[in-house]
């Protein structure tokens, strides 16, 4: 007999979850019960939990309506497994919209289903889609297993797509297609852009609002941006980059290998897209290992553009700062930060602690900031520095405290690791340093004034 567990209403006449176990010979009633249980269901997982046997599988195929198991099926998020693979027709719909591809849970995807996957890949229907993801990485599954499989389900994808990743690269002609898909509006994509001729030039970005790039694909997609910002405009009169320009509110650069260089040509593209409210670089100088080197390059100027450019922003991650203090930054440019980007609330960047004392007081003097300092400020809460290196003794620590909270007035905590975690303690109003176990503080600030 069927066993039917977990049954709940979810949207209209949808079922969220359907378990089941066959137990012997079921009666047709029993088939057709479960057939019109599956009819209405809009969302099915298949993971490591959904464990059904080749016996179960071949009564499925032999009891198959003729419509398919799901025929009103709209979302279907799997984790490739060998044992659901051969099987994984039984679950799709014509009319999928969402469609979400990832490894099994323990992140190893065997070398010998490989082939088979890309099979299974290519027979997606996508007309419909208007979600596709695909989360299996290059490091799981060599490119060339993938690319062409994936770029068939992609050229084969309609305008209702809104949202892709790919954490693969795709063909050049898949990545067109993308790019004219008039709703896309999410892109997170581990491949490079086509190559174009120096007479061509790509279509016209759709508005896409949010941008993903792994840091393997991210050079060779701000280097497309920056020549497209300079091309002149199409036979529409408008050129590849007009929409985008103006709808990019989120970018992201994943942290991989190689991490880009946080120089003045990496920033200097990104200011093209002047409504950013998020800029994320998640990058790291150093491996597991402490291989590597400071890979942040700019200096207070530089920042200070960036800033100035793009003052919308109310997220900015440049990089995890590192340990080697090597970099030209100052805290000097954090009072322009504040001032210019007074809607950020999450900010990390590395600056040089080396001389960071006499950097705060130099703040105070320094003519240059005096009309700064009578501006409003951003409320940013917590400034992350990482591995930042900031012991200090009492002092030093009560000049870099209330200097802190002179460019941040919100700011309530200072996160890295244990020797520079601060907080507020908002009995004396000052910060205080948490020292490792957090729960022993010591109030550094002296309030004895």
């Amino acid at each position: 007999m069927w066993y039917v567990a977990e049954i709940s209403p979810f949207g209209y006449l949808s079922l969220q979850r359907f378990q089941f176990k066959i137990v012997g010979d079921p009666s047709v009633e029993a088939w057709n019960r479960v057939r019109r249980y599956a009819s209405w269901m809009r969302c099915v997982k298949v993971d490591d939990s959904s464990v059904l046997t080749e016996d179960t599988y071949h009564k499925l195929r032999l009891n198959s309506p003729a419509g398919g198991w799901f025929p009103a099926l709209q979302t279907l998020s799997w984790d490739v497994m060998k044992s659901n693979l051969p099987h994984i027709d039984l679950f799709l719909s014509p009319h999928l919209k969402r469609i979400s591809i990832s490894p099994p849970s323990s992140q190893t995807i065997p070398h010998e289903i490989l082939p088979a996957i890309a099979s299974a890949i290519s027979t997606l229907p996508a007309s419909a889609l208007e979600t596709l993801l695909m989360e299996i990485d290059q490091d799981m599954v060599p490119p060339s297993y993938l690319k062409d499989s994936l770029s068939s389900v992609v050229l084969r994808c309609g305008p209702s797509l809104t949202r892709f990743t790919s954490l693969v690269p795709l063909s050049d002609a898949a990545v067109n297609h993308l790019i004219q898909l008039p709703h896309l509006r999410t892109w997170h994509t581990g491949g490079p852009p086509p190559t174009y001729a120096p007479s061509s030039l790509p279509p016209v970005f759709p508005p896409i609002t949010k941008f993903t790039l792994e840091s393997c694909a991210a050079n060779g997609w701000l280097s497309l941006f920056k020549h497209l910002e300079h091309t002149a405009s199409t036979i529409h009169g408008a050129t590849p980059m007009s929409r985008v320009k103006q709808s990019l509110k989120s970018l992201n650069i994943i942290e991989g290998s190689p991490d880009p260089i946080i120089d003045v040509s990496f920033t200097s593209t990104i200011q093209i897209f002047r409504d950013l409210v998020s800029l994320n670089v998640w990058t790291d100088c150093h491996d597991n290992n402490g291989g590597g080197q400071c890979i942040f390059r700019l200096d207070n100027d530089d920042v200070i553009k960036l800033v100035t450019t793009l003052s919308q922003l109310e997220s900015l991650l440049l990089g995890d700062p590192c340990f080697e203090n090597t970099c030209t930054t100052t805290v000097a440019c954090l009072l322009p930060i504040s001032v210019y980007s007074t809607k950020l609330r999450d900010l990390t960047i590395h600056f040089n602690t080396t001389n960071v004392v006499e950097d705060f007081k130099g703040i105070s003097r320094d003519p240059r900031f005096q009309e700064l300092r009578s501006l409003p400020r951003c409320t940013l809460s917590c400034l992350y520095v990482s591995q930042t290196p900031l012991t200090l003794d009492g002092p030093g620590f009560e000049t870099v405290a209330n200097g802190m909270t002179d460019l941040f007035p919100a700011l309530q905590n200072i996160v890295g690791d244990e020797r520079a975690w601060w907080q507020l303690d908002e009995r004396i109003g000052k910060l205080q340093r948490i020292r490792t176990p957090p729960s022993q503080l010591e109030v550094l600030a002296s309030d004895t004034s």
